[in-house]
């Protein structure tokens, strides 16, 4: 399994786990990626280091901020699709790369962890 893939099975299952997901923010909102493909990544991840890693590389004065796994899937991902944004997960390394799913298959992963 790649990096890629193994940072985004921990994601789903450390999110079941603790039932919650972090993200990135500033008082603006949650930063976005554009890929190359044109497709625009909204990043969470699994645990609060791992959002902490994050921030500081991004840098700009984002701080770490948590979300209930339930209002995650109920409230923001559905807002996520309404936007046409993919989910990036646990992006990792110097340069914050990963995986990027779309919000149905974000929640089938998820149901798929039981």
């Amino acid at each position: 399994m790649s990096q890629s893939g193994s940072q985004a099975a921990a994601f789903f299952r450390d999110a079941r786990r603790s039932g919650v997901v972090w993200l990135v923010r500033d008082d603006e909102g949650s930063p976005t990626h554009l890929a190359a493909d044109g497709t625009r990544s909204l990043p969470y991840w699994s645990t609060s280091a791992r959002a902490a890693r994050a921030a500081k590389i991004w840098g700009n004065g984002l701080r770490v901020e948590s979300m209930p796994l339930d209002i995650w899937r109920d409230r923001e991902l559905p807002a996520v699709t309404a936007e046409g944004l993919v989910i990036g997960i646990n992006w990792s390394g110097p340069r914050l790369v990963g995986w990027s799913f779309t919000p149905v298959e974000v929640l089938r992963r998820l149901a798929a962890v039981d």
